[in-house]
């Protein structure tokens, strides 16, 4: 934490290096939950570079007291439900400002490639039908993995507000994966369950039941 409070300091003074040492270190985090809110990388990348910039332009108001991948993130978020509402990115230039690219992930065989194609699929269309508020929780805590007071923080809440939108967020989305396909036989609960992947990413169960929360 001390290395990143004196890149925020020397930022600050104006030290582009370590600026893009802190863009370095978070990159990944910032694009992937800007991924998980907008749905498409090209708009995840326009966000994740907004996001920064506001970022950048903000140092003379982040508190060292505070964590700063939470600030960021908070700042990611909040620009991301913009986007959502308006339904269109703001184009940004980062002229001068110190590049950043999106890291590659691990090959995939190509079987293997095409089935997580297909959960992804999946899991970008569920979350892209629920309301901008639950669809942030739910990547907050699933995918960033923050825990209740991490995202009470980055969303200026309390943690009971955050336990119960998550709350309801995860019975939308169970509402949703667990939906019939149309086109499909309803008959069974076998075809009423989501993909095993899907429902492990949330919480670790191969059961759709299983995602939403207990009554």
């Amino acid at each position: 934490m001390d290395g990143e409070v004196a890149a925020v300091m020397a930022a600050r003074s104006g030290d582009r290096q370590a600026f893009g040492w802190l863009v370095e270190r978070y990159q990944r985090p910032v694009f992937n939950l800007a991924y998980r809110m907008l749905g498409t990388a090209g708009d995840a990348e326009d966000a994740a570079q907004e996001a920064f910039l506001k970022a950048y332009r903000a140092l003379d108001g982040y508190d060292p007291r505070r964590s700063f991948s939470t600030w960021l993130l908070s700042i990611t978020a909040h620009h991301c439900i913009d986007c959502i509402r308006r339904r269109h990115l703001r184009e940004v230039s980062l002229d001068g400002m110190p590049a950043w690219r999106r890291q590659a992930g691990p090959a995939l065989d190509p079987e293997a490639e095409a089935q997580a194609g297909d959960r992804a699929r999946l899991v970008r269309a569920a979350l892209a039908l629920l309301p901008a508020e639950y669809r942030l929780v739910v990547v907050l805590r699933y995918w960033q993995d923050l825990g209740y007071a991490e995202i009470a923080e980055v969303l200026g809440e309390s943690e009971s507000a955050v336990k119960s939108r998550l709350h309801r967020a995860r019975r939308r989305l169970a509402e949703v994966l667990c939906a019939p396909q149309p086109g499909s036989w309803a008959g069974g609960p076998e075809e009423r369950r989501a993909p095993g992947a899907v429902a492990a990413a949330l919480d670790g169960s191969s059961e759709c039941v299983a995602i939403a929360p207990a009554s």
